[in-house]
């Protein structure tokens, strides 16, 4: 039995060895080990519902077994061995995602020491990836966990071009950043239009220093991962097909010729093969309408789609076109006039995204403080759009931080709503979470009780915090 799998094993590192060199991308070097917690089942019970998908619940309960929704109704039965809550006069949402943080990049606290998230070198490092330099041991994710955030998207900074890439996380404790990786999401492409490149650059004497260069730099960084992807595409197309052996003149089996060696890697021009290949979902930096409207067509040009544009202060000017384009605008509630490209903001920004059909408004932190209080951030906007005689119910507006976010991030099979298979984030709330008096008493991830206000214990510190006092 032993010499039959070594020659397996054996067998399976000769045809390894001999096999054509993969696509770029079709392989994760740095895989996620993230395991979910085991838990016992777990129904809440006889609480308000926002199921994330538009719909509100009074008088119900959620079960979850497995680390998966199990059912959302009423009257519910507890399976043997679960934990029941009663959620009596209390709020349930689904698990909170913030699509842009820089929990770990920039991590707290705030010193040169933990500035890892703009790699401002060359204005194109497509060959950067946020992950690398995401430190786990961040005190801002177990403050994040406090306020209902499971999920996360970390990007890198705006001061490129075009930054790297970004990974989508889960909020648990770990070692390794690995151990948060969210399995099978999809990596972002952060972009950045506007001041901030031609600022950084231009002041260096270099470029870009102005729009134009800003735009000149997109094109050409994309031309040139064109030619790249054309020269791989190429010689994967010249690949012999494995299964395709031919006969020798002595009627043995014989190997496909093979098709020359693949094209040098170039890890920039990988991301951006990626991204025109819809592998890797483009998340834009990007503030004035007229900006939005270039960074379409650039799209457009080379192949890509715009997953979201993030701050857009103006989207409200563009709100009809992105919906029509399934283009998601990740926004704040009422950031505005900072710096020059910002100075035209509305309150009622989020919601005028929000209104047409099909739109994807999002909530969005960039702070280390916001993505405490997203569900805040999230009340602000509704009361904004109530005061531009917008009327946006709870049902409808817990979807800016759940199921739109979660579809912004390509991994709406998975997160964001309250549905039977779907992974079990869940928050229970102490009431309304738009108010400025809510608190998650308790978040679930994969069904597991990650986070208890009223339990000590279950309130997770950073190692770096430990004998630090509160």
């Amino acid at each position: 039995m032993t010499k039959t799998l070594l020659a397996l094993a054996l067998a399976t590192v000769a045809a390894s060895a001999s096999a054509a060199t993969p696509s770029p991308n079709a392989v994760d070097p740095y895989p996620s080990t993230y395991q979910p917690i085991a838990a016992p089942p777990t129904l809440l019970r006889n609480a308000t519902v926002l199921t994330g998908t538009g719909e509100r619940l009074e008088g119900a309960d959620v079960l979850m077994a497995q680390g998966r929704i199990v059912a959302v109704g009423r009257g519910l039965e507890a399976p043997a061995g679960a934990q029941v809550v009663d959620g009596s006069g209390k709020w349930v949402t689904p698990g909170l995602i913030d699509v842009h943080s820089h929990l770990g990049v920039y991590a707290s606290p705030g010193v040169d020491a933990h500035s890892d998230g703009n790699e401002m070198s060359t204005p194109v490092t497509a060959n950067v990836w946020a992950e690398h330099a995401l430190w786990p041991q961040d005190p801002g994710f177990a403050a994040a966990l406090a306020g209902g955030v499971t999920t996360m998207q970390v990007l890198p900074g705006s001061g490129n071009l075009v930054g790297g890439r970004g990974v989508t996380i889960r909020n648990i404790p770990a070692v390794t950043y690995q151990a948060m990786k969210f399995p099978g999401a999809p990596w972002g492409l952060k972009m950045a239009c506007g001041e901030n490149p031609k600022r950084v650059y231009g002041g260096k004497g270099g470029s870009p220093m102005t729009r134009m260069g800003n735009v000149a730099g997109y094109r050409a960084a994309f031309l040139e991962a064109q030619a790249y992807t054309r020269a791989w595409d190429k010689y994967l197309a010249a690949q012999p097909d494995a299964s395709a052996k031919k006969k020798s003149r002595w009627g043995k089996d014989e190997a496909p010729a093979e098709a020359g060696d693949p094209p040098a890697r170039d890890l920039a021009k990988d991301t951006l093969m990626a991204a025109m290949k819809g592998q890797v979902l483009v998340h834009i930096h990007c503030y004035r309408a007229d900006e939005m409207a270039i960074m379409l067509d650039l799209a457009r040009e080379f192949g890509f789609k715009v997953a979201a544009f993030h701050h857009g202060v103006e989207a409200y000017k563009l709100a009809d076109r992105l919906a029509a384009e399934q283009v998601c605008g990740a926004l704040w509630a009422d950031w505005w006039g900072f710096k020059m490209e910002a100075f035209d903001g509305i309150e009622a920004n989020l919601a005028l995204v929000d209104r047409p059909a099909g739109s994807c408004a999002i909530v969005h932190s960039d702070s280390s403080e916001g993505i405490q209080r997203l569900n805040q951030e999230a009340a602000k906007a509704m009361a904004h759009g109530r005061r531009a005689g917008l009327q946006i119910a709870p049902e409808n507006a817990i979807q800016w931080l759940t199921s739109n976010a979660a579809r912004a991030l390509g991994i709406a099979d998975q997160v964001g709503s309250l549905e039977p298979g779907k992974r079990a984030d869940v928050v229970l709330w102490n009431g309304t979470p738009f108010s400025v008096y809510a608190h998650a008493e308790k978040v679930y991830l994969d069904g597991a009780l990650l986070h208890d206000r009223d339990d000590p214990a279950r309130q997770p510190r950073s190692d770096f915090m430990l004998g630090v006092s509160p």
